[in-house]
């Protein structure tokens, strides 16, 4: 098939208004925009100003009155409660009404907050588009998370309800949810006027007298409540990212753009048709799950996969082809990360091979850099199409991509393609002049940004200013960096605090990762710069070897410094590199190397209140200090 690719996107260029006003004919309006784009007031651009419409109407009723109500709309698949349960379009209307009136008989209405502190249970989407279905706010926390997190993101979205659950399950253990919960309603100057509780049968939670409610009691009692028209522009959720201050930043989502953009990407990027077996394996709690768990694939008529488990251990690295094979899934979109977990373990995929991936078609990697290594591992073991793509909690859906519904253009490893339509990238200097092809710099996207992308920052104008479209100026600034080459293809290699300045050489971490991925022996790696007194930085290697290796680490370590020398050059100064059983990691599965380099430097660093174990750092010392630094 010819990729149509060029063609949308110089549509794209040439009339960018014309464009969107094309793609949002796919929505169901209560009433028709103004404008396509208000642009009275930048760097504050809203799409479809004027319009009035429904997300959880366009996601979940008018798939029920168009005929399809009995079919599957979301796949609950638990190895770690071994459950599965298929919920169609018509069951999860009443249940999303019914929780929408439950909402309704607490106070909540149109324009309230309302946290949800939940795993990865249909209960969780139920919530969401319950809130969207009357107007109120969602703001999903991920479930688990430490209760002064917690407390923090009560006190900036100032929840008139919270939904919660009395535990999660992650392999091997359960964990409380309720006082977590507790905790952070103690320490939030604000507080709730209720809790809904889903007690699960693995741990039940006490419920505090007078706020906290029975979520089963609570929805039977309640009365189902219809959908409300809301504005486009108004807003459908605040999802918290970490913040360099320590204070989370509320990343605010619309209506309108955000039905727009994400309906256009599922068949344009994904290539998935309605009725389709669409699967994210990621958690409600990130943009991903946000995203492409729950609301695009509604949008769009498709099945969704909603998997509560592990790429690994659940029961083993076999889990994801068996959810694949049981429920015919045609493309699946994770983490490069999890398929580093994968390989690490079955590195000959012997588990994948006794399993039928006929309806399989598509893998999407996104949430970090996929190393070609991890590409071509996959590329090796599925025979299908392994596609790249790169966005952010802030955008919301991809901002580079081979959009495989428009015709997939040649694959570069290492690349995520090219820009998609709706997105102007450039990559910049430090005085915002685009640099020359293949020179490295930031990567900034010029405004206004598509439909879906972050209007603002929860009541914090200044700060989405000050974070996002200051230093760049006329650009909102990704943070990361990387080149683009003469086919205009984009490489992002870094986050533009992972480029170290190596005796005035600005060179990326994320070079050095692509080299020792490549070696035969290593499973997954993170370089970090480190503060050296002569040459400025200099970077470490940290190296976890596949499952069976049985070599000698100071020869495995040889081989990866003179690789590096090899292929980088020794203007890299990389002369470090040791071998350990993990990395650390946040719970979406991203490497924390800014946490790693400050323990190398001996900095002042925080604990982030998102990763995975935090012992892995207790280890991470010991190796540091087992090859010098002292800072370990």
């Amino acid at each position: 098939m010819t990729s149509r690719y060029d063609d949308v996107y110089a549509a794209w260029r040439n009339d960018p208004q014309a464009f969107w006003a094309e793609a949002a004919e796919e929505i169901h309006w209560t009433r028709r925009w103004d404008r396509v784009l208000d642009n009275d007031r930048p760097p504050f651009y809203r799409w479809f100003a004027g319009a009035e419409t429904n997300t959880c109407y366009n996601a979940v009723d008018r798939h029920v009155e168009a005929g399809r109500g009995e079919q599957a709309a979301i796949i609950y698949d638990s190895p770690v409660t071994d459950t599965i349960r298929s919920i169609s379009y018509s069951d999860l209307q009443a249940q999303v009404a019914r929780c929408a009136g439950m909402l309704r008989g607490l106070g909540v209405e149109r324009g309230d907050r309302v946290i949800i502190y939940m795993p990865m249970i249909p209960e969780n989407a139920i919530a969401m588009l319950a809130c969207a279905r009357i107007g109120a706010v969602h703001g999903v926390v991920f479930g688990g998370f430490a209760a002064n997190e917690l407390a923090t993101r009560i006190d900036d979205a100032k929840p008139k309800v919270i939904l919660s659950a009395s535990c999660g399950i992650e392999p091997g253990r359960v964990v409380a949810y309720k006082p977590l919960l507790d905790g952070a309603i103690e320490t939030a100057s604000h507080k709730p006027s209720a809790c809904v509780i889903l007690q699960r049968p693995m741990e039940a939670a006490e419920l505090a007298v007078g706020r906290d409610h029975d979520w089963d009691e609570a929805m039977a009692a309640a009365q189902p409540a219809d959908w409300l028209p809301v504005a486009a522009t108004d807003p459908l959720y605040i999802l918290y990212t970490s913040g360099t201050t320590g204070i989370p930043k509320g990343v605010v989502r619309d209506n309108g753009g955000h039905l727009v953009a994400l309906k256009w990407s599922m068949k344009n990027i994904y290539d998935v048709d309605p009725g389709e077996v669409w699967w994210a394996a990621s958690d409600i709690g990130w943009v991903v799950g946000h995203s492409y768990i729950v609301y695009a694939p509604l949008f769009h008529g498709a099945a969704s996969i909603l998997f509560e488990g592990k790429p690994v251990g659940t029961p083993d690295a076999g889990v994801f082809w068996r959810v694949i094979e049981q429920h015919k899934c045609a493309a699946l979109f994770t983490a490069p990360t999890a398929f580093r977990a994968i390989k690490k373990e079955d590195p000959d995929g012997d588990l994948l091979r006794k399993y039928d991936l006929s309806n399989f078609r598509t893998l999407f990697l996104a949430g970090e850099r996929a190393d070609p290594d991890t590409i071509q591992w996959a590329e090796g073991q599925l025979d299908k199409p392994v596609i790249d793509h790169w966005w952010q909690t802030e955008t919301g859906w991809p901002i580079a991509a081979n959009c495989v519904g428009l015709g997939a253009l040649p694959v570069k490893h290492g690349s995520p393609t090219k820009a998609v339509p709706g997105y102007d990238v450039r990559v910049v200097d430090d005085g915002c002049n685009e640099v020359a092809r293949g020179e490295t710099g930031a990567i900034v996207i010029k405004l206004p940004m598509p439909p879906g992308c972050l209007p603002t920052l929860w009541q914090a104008d200044d700060r989405y200013i000050e974070s996002y479209l200051e230093e760049f100026p006329g650009y909102y600034k990704t943070a990361d960096a990387g080149f683009q080459d003469e086919d205009g293809y984009l490489y992002i290699m870094s986050r533009t605090d992972d480029i170290i300045n190596v005796a005035g050489h600005r060179l990326s971490t994320g070079g050095m990762e692509e080299v020792l991925a490549g070696h035969p022996d290593v499973a997954e790696c993170a370089v970090v710069g480190v503060a050296d007194q002569l040459k400025g930085q200099v970077p470490v290697g940290f190296v976890v070897l596949k499952a069976g290796v049985d070599r000698d680490l100071g020869t495995i370590c040889q081989e990866l410094v003179g690789k590096v020398r090899g292929e980088i050059g020794p203007v890299a100064a990389f002369k470090t590199c040791t071998v350990v059983a993990r990395l650390p990691k946040t719970r979406s599965g991203k490497i924390l190397r800014g946490t790693m380099g400050a323990i190398a430097d001996g900095a002042e660093w925080k604990m982030p209140a998102t990763i995975d174990d935090p012992v892995i750092l207790d280890e991470i010392a010991e190796a540091l200090r087992g090859v010098g630094y002292a800072g370990g």
